[in-house]
């Protein structure tokens, strides 16, 4: 483990992150008091195979079924959609002109 004050780090940061890559751990210290670790990034960090989850998640009853509230802002309330589909319905005659 190295340890170096912050205004070094910032001169020789490229050197640094060289070394930490490398696997030197790093402890960058401000006015004495240690602040942060530089320390290498592991490939698996974040990673997760597809398909972990597989058998452990469940969807709960009416997951898929359509939400009223949601439909009726993207298609209007059922008054609307039945005035839609009925040719003769309000709106939806043609123009005697």
């Amino acid at each position: 483990m190295k340890s170096i004050n912050i205004h070094q780090a910032k001169t020789h940061l490229s050197r640094l992150v060289e070394e930490a890559a490398r696997g030197e751990e790093i402890i960058i210290a401000k006015a004495g008091k240690p602040m942060v670790r530089l320390v290498p990034v592991t490939s698996s960090e974040g990673s997760r195979p597809l398909g972990s989850l597989a058998g452990r998640v469940r969807e709960s009853e009416g997951w898929w079924a359509p939400d009223r509230e949601i439909e009726a802002l993207f298609y209007g309330d059922d008054e609307d959609r039945e005035s839609a589909a009925d040719p003769s319905g309000p709106g939806n005659q043609k123009d005697p002109r």
